[in-house]
């Protein structure tokens, strides 16, 4: 019997504003709850911040629909706490957050041609 493909990457898309921030911040290391906060707060100029009830509502959605998983690989434990979970992007997460940045970057792109339009229309 043939196996059932999974949902594809474009089915997620757009991605909610949380999910994408967490994916990214999955998108080159494993990271636990509160490194992922601390990162989207940093590399957003404090401008996103997830409170810890969504961040934690939003990785269990993210787990459930297989796009992110706990990892056990554990730093050294004299660097680590015992009670932190880690998570990773999954295959299906990295398919999913690669289509959503091209999504976005065909977004701009638009953005920019479209502001250019304005600019040169309303120069005569």
């Amino acid at each position: 019997m043939p196996r059932k493909a999974g949902p594809s990457a474009d089915s997620f898309l757009p991605l909610k504003t949380n999910w994408f921030h967490i994916m990214l911040s999955l998108s080159d290391q494993e990271q636990h709850g509160y490194g992922i906060m601390q990162e989207v707060l940093e590399r957003t100029g404090s401008k996103v911040r997830l409170w810890p009830a969504t961040l934690y509502g939003t990785l269990k959605k993210l787990i459930e629909l297989e796009l992110i998983e706990e990892s056990d690989e554990r730093p050294a434990p004299e660097l680590d706490d015992a009670r932190r979970r880690y998570y990773r992007l999954t295959t299906l997460g990295r398919r999913v957050l690669a289509a959503e940045s091209q999504r976005l970057r065909e977004l701009v792109r638009v953005i920019d041609a479209k502001r250019g339009f304005a600019g040169t229309q309303h120069a005569s």
